[in-house]
C-alpha cells in the first residue's frame, strides 16, 4: 500500500482514503476487495467530486495488473483492462486497422472511468462511450469475478455503475474499421443562426462542438469533425484562419488541440480536442455537466443566456453537444436523445457551487440531468433518472455489505 494522493487532477478535492492498493495479478485484485471494509476503485482521477473516495477507507488501482489488447477481428471486438487510456488503446487499435464509434474530447482517461461516469463525445448519432461496451468482469464486495455481457438481464445497470457496484478489470468494446476525420473551426455564428438552423447545423457532421460563454453576442466556435468531404461555410460564421484552442479565454496555445483546418488524419487524432501528450483543456479548472432532452436543446440556451451575465466571469468556456439516446441505467442519454451543456470554469469553487442552484433552476424546467462525475448541486431523482429504484436493488446485490457504499454513492444513489 502507499498513501493516498493529496487530491483529484483538479485540485479541487482532497482525498479523505487512507490508502491506496497496487495490486499485480488479478487474483491480488480478488483478495483485496475481499479482505477491504470500505473501498473504491481509482483511475485517472479526473472527476470534480468524491465519486473515487471513501472517508478513512482505501483506494485500489487496477494499473499495474498486466492485461493484453486482445482484438477479435471477426466478432470486431477489442478486450483489455478497465485501466487502459483510452488515447493509448486508440493508437493500438488504428494499427491494426480498427476504430472506435467515437472518444471524448479527453484522451488521457481510462476506459472503465469514463464508461462509469457515462462520459461522453459528440455526434446527434454517436451514443456515449459506454454504449461500445459489449461485456465486462467485475470483482464484486466478496472477490468473485462476476462476467456480464450485452443481452444478459442485469447488463444495461452495470455499465454505467459510478463506482458503486465493483472494480472492473476487463471491457470489451465493439469496434469499427479505422476511418478518417477533418476538423474544421468556425467563428462568430450568431444565435440566431444556431436557433434556426440547430438541426442543420448537428447534420454538418460526424461530431459537432459549439463553445459559447452565453453572454457574448455571438457563439465563439464551432467545430465540425466530418467524415468525407470539407466544409467550407456555415451559415453566418467565419471559417477559422488558424488553430483554435477552445479555452480561449485562458490564452492557452492551439498547440495543445488536434489539428484543424480541414486537414484529415485518423479518428483517434481529431475525435479528441486535445492532443494525448499535452495538459487537457485549461488544467488549472473545475467542471460541470447538464443534459437535457434534445427536443428542448434551444429553449435551454434561451434560459441559460439569461445567466450569462452570472456565467461568463466564472467560466473559461461553455461547449454544446449532442449524444444519440441509449437504454443504459444511469447514462446520461437513457431514454433518448440529449444536449450536454458543459461548462469549464474558472478555480473558483465556492463561486462556481453558488451559481449551480441557479443554472439547475434554469434547467429544471426541461428534465435536467447532471455529469455523475462532475460538480453538481441537486441530489438525483428518481423521477429524473427512472432507472434509479432498479440501479438501487442491483448495487444492494452485488454489494450487501456496503463496500463500495461511500459517501458520493450514499449521497446520490441511496
Amino acid at each position: 500500500m502507499t498513501p493516498v494522493p493529496e487530491s483529484n487532477w483538479a485540485g479541487n478535492h482532497a482525498y479523505a482514503a487512507a490508502r491506496i492498493l497496487r495490486p499485480r495479478t488479478l487474483n491480488e485484485v480478488r483478495e483485496m476487495v475481499a479482505a477491504a471494509p470500505r473501498i473504491k476503485a481509482l483511475g485517472t482521477r479526473h472527476c470534480f467530486n468524491d465519486i473515487a473516495d471513501f472517508d478513512g477507507g482505501v483506494q485500489i488501482d487496477i494499473a499495474e495488473v498486466a492485461s493484453a489488447i486482445e482484438i477479435d477481428s471477426a466478432a470486431a471486438t477489442v478486450t483489455t483492462s478497465g485501466a487502459t487510456r483510452y488515447g493509448e488503446l486508440a493508437s493500438f487499435l488504428h494499427a491494426k486497422g480498427f476504430g472506435l464509434p467515437n472518444l471524448a474530447s479527453l484522451p488521457h482517461c481510462t476506459i472503465a472511468g469514463s464508461v462509469a461516469t457515462g462520459t461522453h463525445g459528440s455526434g446527434r448519432r454517436n451514443q456515449g462511450l459506454a454504449s461500445a461496451v459489449s461485456a465486462l468482469d467485475l470483482v464484486t464486495a466478496d472477490g468473485e469475478l462476476r462476467s456480464f455481457a450485452r443481452g444478459d438481464k442485469e447488463f444495461a445497470g452495470v455499465v454505467v455503475n459510478v463506482g458503486a457496484l465493483g472494480v472492473v478489470t476487463r471491457m470489451t468494446l465493439d469496434l469499427l474499421p479505422t476511418f478518417d476525420v477533418r476538423q474544421h473551426v468556425f467563428d462568430g455564428l450568431s444565435w440566431a443562426a444556431l436557433f434556426a438552423h440547430f438541426d442543420e447545423i448537428q447534420d454538418r457532421a460526424y461530431s459537432v462542438s459549439v463553445f459559447t460563454n452565453w453572454a457574448n453576442d455571438n457563439v465563439d466556435q464551432v467545430w465540425l469533425k466530418t467524415v468525407g468531404e470539407p466544409r467550407t461555410e456555415l451559415f453566418d460564421a467565419r471559417p477559422a484562419d488558424g488553430p483554435r484552442h477552445p479555452v480561449h479565454a485562458a490564452g492557452l496555445s492551439a498547440e495543445n488541440c488536434t489539428e484543424q483546418l480541414g486537414v484529415p488524419g485518423p479518428w483517434h487524432e481529431r475525435l479528441p480536442h486535445f492532443r494525448l501528450g499535452f495538459t487537457p483543456s485549461a488544467g488549472d479548472e473545475l467542471q460541470s455537466e447538464y443534459f437535457v432532452p434534445y427536443r428542448h436543446a434551444t429553449a435551454a440556451f434561451e434560459a441559460l443566456r439569461g445567466l450569462g451575465h452570472r456565467i461568463a466571469p466564472l467560466a473559461l468556456c461553455s461547449e454544446i453537444r449532442t449524444i444519440a439516446g441509449d437504454d443504459l441505467w444511469l447514462s446520461p442519454a437513457q431514454g433518448g436523445d440529449r444536449v450536454a451543456l458543459h461548462f469549464t470554469w474558472r478555480p473558483r469553487q465556492d463561486e462556481v457551487e453558488a451559481l449551480l442552484p441557479a443554472i439547475e433552476e434554469r434547467l429544471a424546467p426541461f428534465d435536467v440531468r447532471a455529469h455523475w462525475g462532475k460538480l453538481f448541486h441537486r441530489r438525483p431523482s428518481d423521477e429524473i433518472w427512472p432507472m434509479l429504484p432498479d440501479f438501487r436493488e442491483l448495487r444492494a446485490k452485488l454489494d450487501p455489505r456496503g463496500a463500495f457504499l461511500g459517501p458520493y454513492v450514499a449521497r446520490n444513489i441511496g
